[in-house]
């Protein structure tokens, strides 16, 4: 009897600590794909400022259409790998490359409209492009808050994962690591060159 008393309690033990990682695991991949959502949706608000700040800064210098160009292209790329599902982006690596270089050509290509901004006194004065320029910023802010925080969901899961007792039920369940967000473009350290010598 004592047999079959020790027998269920270390069943119940070994029930509970399966039961424990498995929900521990499950939540989170959940909170790595909720945190992915969250970034998804602040480049998604990115690009739909973009074409409002294009169109308020051409109005102020059409003879820049090579930049306007630009920009135009670098978010029509940048908008198709936001109609890819957040989930489907948390689980792969490559996509995540390609959203990243395609957000990294954005971003330069914004920057080069800042330049062109500078030029234009009577543009920064205005008030309807200080508040898209306002609301651009604020984005930019929630975008790297947001890539902030699914890095710390990842590291999270991952953690949960690859330490016991997760590791050893996390093959079981169909439980695999996400891998990082890379948020620096290839050869990051190197400064971009700007050449005005060109026409447009």
């Amino acid at each position: 009897m004592k047999a079959l008393l020790w027998i269920g309690g270390i069943f119940l033990v070994l029930l509970l600590l399966v039961v424990g990682s498995f929900n521990g695991m499950a939540t989170g991949r959940n909170a790595v794909n909720a945190s992915f959502g969250v970034y998804h949706s602040q480049l998604q608000r990115r690009a739909d400022l973009i074409p409002n700040l294009v169109a308020t800064v051409r109005g102020y210098a059409e003879h820049e259409e090579r930049v306007f160009t630009e920009v135009t292209e670098a978010r029509a790329r940048a908008s198709q790998l936001l109609q890819l599902d957040p989930n489907q982006l948390a689980s792969s690596p490559e996509l995540q490359r390609q959203l990243l270089d395609a957000q990294n050509t954005l971003s330069g290509a914004l920057s080069r409209l800042m330049v062109v901004v500078e030029a234009y006194p009577q543009l920064q004065s205005s008030e309807r492009f200080g508040q898209l320029q306002a609301q651009l910023e604020g984005t930019e802010n929630r975008i790297a808050v947001a890539r902030r925080d699914t890095q710390l969901a990842i590291q999270t899961y991952n953690n949960r994962i690859q330490t016991l007792p997760g590791v050893l039920f996390a093959g079981m369940f169909g439980f695999e690591p996400f891998a990082f967000y890379e948020a620096t473009a290839p050869n990051a350290e190197q400064a971009p060159t700007v050449d005005f010598s060109t026409t447009p």
